[in-house]
């Protein structure tokens, strides 16, 4: 992030009106990667996601147009242990339902790169930006890039051995969405014109970022309770397993196991990260109001506060009614966007700073 805020810093001699479509479409390939998570949300909770057995970049794009082709992608499938274990009175229309999600996803990480590249291109000849800014901005498509190897990566990990992806590669690939998507907040509200008011402190730095690592821990930490269905279980809540601190919390050797492995220890982080977080965000609330009020730059806190809050609720809502879509899907989309607003809260205190 320094490398881009200087980069942005060296833009104050650029006319405003300059960068702002630069801003509107970095905001808009944040939007497109909040809507590529909350299908990644519905394909993972359909089981949709290992329908697709191989990756091809780019005749991949086109989805089978005849029986034939619907047949084989479908035989291919069918050789994985997904197909054998859970779903083999699937017919190829009940095919069709899974593979339409996991073809979703992928179209819609092709179509992110797309517009990701032309765009830059063209801002880059239009030179609305300096190679200063340029070279950042390149490395958020490589991040994209990645993001894609991940991706299949994940997908391998369930084609030979196991009937769904690896919860390992699952929190992979779920971390690195969210660090592309603050990434895609951060820039073009770093490029905002002019500067923020309010006083800012080194303290209120440092307790904004600690917020970030906590929220990007909590959305691994989810990542880990998806991949081994771990919301599945244990659907009460405050008491899990009818305790406080339930048994069984290391019943695995070794002990490092239950962190990953685990459904009820996993299940039981994901709880502890959320209530550290509920603690965290109301001493902040708290230093800040007797620091002097939440004019300016720091009318973002009671804003995180409320989102914080509605994030709780639902991650309970979806907990008692035993995960549904919605409210599954609901409860991720909205850990990015508590996310993405501590970033936009960040990189206007370093504007205002």
């Amino acid at each position: 992030m320094t490398s881009v805020q200087n980069a942005a810093l060296s833009e104050t001699t650029i006319a405003s009106d300059r960068l702002r479509p630069v801003r509107i479409w970095l905001y808009g390939m944040a939007a497109f990667v909040l809507l590529m998570v909350v299908v990644g949300g519905i394909t993972r909770l359909t089981e949709s996601g290992l329908s697709i057995t191989s990756w091809k970049p780019i005749s991949g794009t086109i989805p089978p147009l005849n029986d034939a082709q619907w047949q084989a992608e479908f035989e291919a499938y069918q050789q994985i242990p997904q197909y054998e274990v859970n779903n083999s009175w699937m017919t190829v229309d009940d095919f069709k339902v899974i593979f339409f999600w996991e073809y979703l996803h992928r179209l819609l990480g092709r179509v992110l790169g797309v517009l990701f590249a032309v765009p830059f291109l063209v801002f880059l000849v239009q030179k609305r930006f300096t190679p200063q800014l340029a070279w950042p901005l390149f490395g958020l498509f490589i991040l994209g890039g990645f993001q894609g190897a991940l991706g299949w990566w994940m997908v391998s990990s369930g084609l030979t051995e196991l009937t769904s992806v690896s919860q390992y590669r699952l929190a992979a690939h779920l971390t690195a969405a969210s660090l592309l998507f603050i990434a895609l907040v951060y820039v073009p509200r770093s490029l905002e014109p002019g500067r923020v008011a309010g006083r800012v402190a080194g303290r209120n730095l440092w307790a904004a970022n600690i917020l970030l690592v906590l929220i990007i821990l909590q959305i691994g930490a989810g990542a880990f309770v998806a991949g081994l269905d771990a919301g599945m279980g244990y659907n009460t809540w405050p008491l899990m397993d009818g305790a406080i601190i339930p048994d069984g919390l290391g019943v695995m050797q070794p002990l490092w196991r239950n962190l990953f492995e685990n459904a009820l220890t996993v299940q039981f982080i994901h709880r502890g990260i959320a209530y550290i977080i509920v603690a965290y965000v109301a001493l902040m609330l708290w230093r800040q109001h007797r620091a002097g009020g939440f004019a300016g730059v720091h009318g973002w806190l009671p804003r995180l506060g409320v989102l914080v809050l509605l994030q709780v609720g639902l991650g309970i809502a979806t907990l008692l009614s035993a995960v549904p879509i919605s409210l599954a899907v609901g409860h991720q989309a909205l850990a990015f966007m508590l996310a993405g607003v501590t970033m936009a809260y960040i990189a206007d205190m370093r504007r205002a700073s």
